[in-house]
């Protein structure tokens, strides 16, 4: 910020260069996220009051933004596709809501499991207004806000579910660690709306616990298998 203001001095002729310049600052430390279980994701969602367990529902299984799922409208949602389309977020800019694009800028089309798009079905069922109607709300209707939510809801789910320390970004990061273990990092860049997929490496996929120890089973039954069978014949090695 320092540094921000200094440049703008100079271009406004009030000093004639910045004491900034060249100066390295330090590296800002990261804190690492709570990467949950899909069980302890599920609880979290079983722990909530409707419709918000659907709304924690889509930031642990489809990856979202709280700001995207805040922004959600029915428009977006196609039930017999299965589909979500990510393409607004809501954030609080000194103390006005804004709707925006995702913070990626953008667009994405997210595939969501079979009994999730059912879920999303039934609440749209129950979902008063037009196309545009967002998905949720506060009780009476207005655009939900993250502080507010978070206390009302999210927090007690977490409690409810036996867990602490658990934040709506978690279940994002939990998402995307979950995916990349299984699918491959570029697959969970797509899920979460990175257009680069170091982001998802360095702020999100997480390794997974035991994956070091099947690791190792696995590199030495490779050993294992570069050796002479019995009958003097060179093994090899099972292809992957």
């Amino acid at each position: 910020m320092l540094s921000q203001i200094m440049r703008s001095a100079v271009d406004n002729d009030m000093i004639p260069q910045t004491p900034c310049r060249g100066v390295r600052l330090p590296r800002m430390p990261q804190t690492e996220p709570h990467i949950l279980t899909s069980l302890e994701a599920s609880r979290i969602v079983k722990g909530a009051t409707k419709p918000h367990d659907l709304l924690i529902a889509l930031l642990a299984y489809a990856g979202l933004r709280v700001g995207e799922a805040f922004a959600l409208r029915r428009v977006d949602v196609d039930v017999s596709g299965g589909f979500v389309l990510v393409d607004e977020n809501l954030a609080e800019a000194n103390g006005a809501l804004v709707f925006d694009t995702p913070k990626s800028h953008q667009k994405r089309l997210l595939r969501v499991g079979a009994s999730l798009a059912k879920r999303l079905g039934r609440h749209l069922e129950t979902l008063p207004g037009g196309d545009d109607a967002l998905l949720f709300t506060t009780p009476g209707g207005k655009p939900l806000r993250y502080n507010q939510w978070r206390k009302a809801y999210f927090d007690p789910s977490v409690s409810a579910a036996g867990l602490t320390d658990v934040t709506p970004h978690d279940l994002r990061a939990s998402h995307g660690t979950w995916i990349a273990d299984r699918y491959g990092v570029m697959t969970a860049a797509h899920r979460l709306g990175h257009s680069n997929a170091s982001i998802t490496t360095r702020h999100y996929a997480r390794p997974v616990a035991g994956r070091d120890d099947q690791v190792a089973e696995a590199a030495d039954s490779w050993l294992s298998g570069s050796e002479d069978n019995d009958d003097g014949s060179a093994a090899v090695p099972a292809q992957t």
